[in-house]
């Protein structure tokens, strides 16, 4: 498990998720399939020299573009409120680190599935739908039918990488992220995909980003990330 302690500078306090989160497995006795969960090893690596693992924890979406750029896949899974690809600066951000990854041709844009969509900016959905990336948005989403189409498509790549930002969560669920966005899945939801997902044997690494332990209420955010993580473990 690596630790990527990181922030673009908007919101700092990202960096304090992975300690935070690692604090909640304490807790943790086992996860949904009864699995004894140990307190994990973990280690912090520069954002520059990623190492190849299993799970990474941030930190804010930043992270992710660093990740798949020095550990590339075939394909992508994100669970995100937000698309990523609103503006591009010079470096990549927790705004546009999607676009960044599609613009340097790391992963083809035809084997990237964006899942939560509920408060895009109109370009950039725009942006999805010339690119040929595939979007699913909360309303009216169908677990089961949404789930099989997606590992359909997996199923015939080498292999695939699951990025996960919180804000895909209802606040209701998980409110200390950055940006709550109203109306988003339930942790019963998202866990119905990952644990479909996790089945896939090309599965090759997950990340989780965005919660932010200044915004969270007694910690349920930290540990529902915890708890998602476990589930990998």
């Amino acid at each position: 498990m690596i630790l990527l302690p990181y922030s673009d500078g908007e919101h700092s306090a990202c960096e304090k998720a992975p300690k935070a989160i690692l604090d909640q497995f304490n807790g943790i006795y086992s996860n949904e399939s009864f699995k004894k969960i140990n307190p994990p090893t973990a280690k912090e690596a520069p954002l520059d020299s990623i190492p190849s693992d299993k799970i990474y924890i941030g930190g804010d979406h930043t992270i992710s573009y660093h990740i798949l750029k020095q550990n590339p896949t075939e394909g992508l899974v994100i669970f995100d409120a937000h698309p990523d690809v609103f503006q591009q600066f010079d470096d990549p951000t927790h705004l546009d680190w999607l676009k960044f990854l599609v613009e340097e041709n790391i992963i083809s844009p035809n084997n990237i599935f964006v899942i939560g969509i509920r408060n895009p900016h109109p370009t950039e959905i725009t942006y999805f739908k010339e690119k040929g990336i595939t979007y699913l948005t909360c309303k009216g989403i169908k677990l089961q039918e949404s789930c099989d189409a997606i590992m359909e498509k997996l199923r015939k790549l080498n292999s695939f990488h699951i990025s996960i930002d919180l804000d895909v969560l209802d606040p209701a669920f998980a409110p200390g992220v950055s940006y709550p966005e109203p109306a988003g899945l339930t942790t019963r939801q998202l866990l119905y995909y990952l644990q479909r997902l996790r089945n896939l044997n090309n599965l090759k690494a997950i990340d989780l980003v965005e919660v932010n332990p200044e915004k969270d209420i007694n910690n349920i955010t930290s540990k529902t990330a915890a708890k998602i993580i476990a589930e990998f473990i």
